[in-house]
């Protein structure tokens, strides 16, 4: 089944997302915080280490995105996206939520949305270690005008599909 046939039963949720980037991390898995609060728990733990980092394995790249497009909460998903700008650069982040916004579930497409606005969060070079001695960092890590044209192009497309549900019309 490809990527974009696949259905929300099947999707992860929010805390099993955030458990595996905790895990990577070698944090403790919060057994006994809440169910309903375990998932914040551990994304709060995780934030400070992910950017302590001067760099990021590539094994965290995936668990980071995920974690950012399942995250519900629209001011939180930024501790995810975040340190995946710092580590692996700011193209690589919105090119694969420009991917989720194409070919996600409608739960993968509202939470790319959501960690889109994230994507452009400022970088500082004492915010993060990720960048080299002397705040330098490559520039091609974080071009992305082509990417937020392709956004745009998209989003343009699927607001004009979805009908108003004032008007009742599309």
């Amino acid at each position: 089944m490809a990527d974009g046939e696949r259905n929300e039963a099947e999707a992860p949720t929010f805390l099993s997302s955030a458990a595996e980037v905790a895990r990577l991390l070698g944090l403790a898995t919060a057994a006994s915080v809440p169910e309903d609060r375990r998932a914040r728990h551990l994304a709060h733990a995780a934030h400070k280490p992910l950017l302590e980092r001067a760099s990021l394995p590539e094994e965290f790249f995936a668990p980071l995105m995920v974690a950012a497009v399942y995250d519900p909460d629209p001011s939180f998903c930024r501790w995810f996206v975040e340190p995946a700008v710092y580590a692996f650069g700011r193209r690589r982040v919105m090119a694969t939520l420009l991917n989720y916004l194409l070919t996600g579930t409608d739960a993968e497409q509202a939470g790319a949305k959501r960690a889109w606005y994230c994507a452009h969060v400022p970088l500082h070079a004492d915010r993060s270690p990720a960048y080299a001695p002397g705040g330098r960092r490559n520039p091609a890590l974080d071009e992305v005008r082509d990417l937020v044209d392709k956004w745009l192009e998209y989003a343009a497309i699927l607001a004009a599909a979805t009908p108003d549900p004032a008007h009742g019309v599309a």
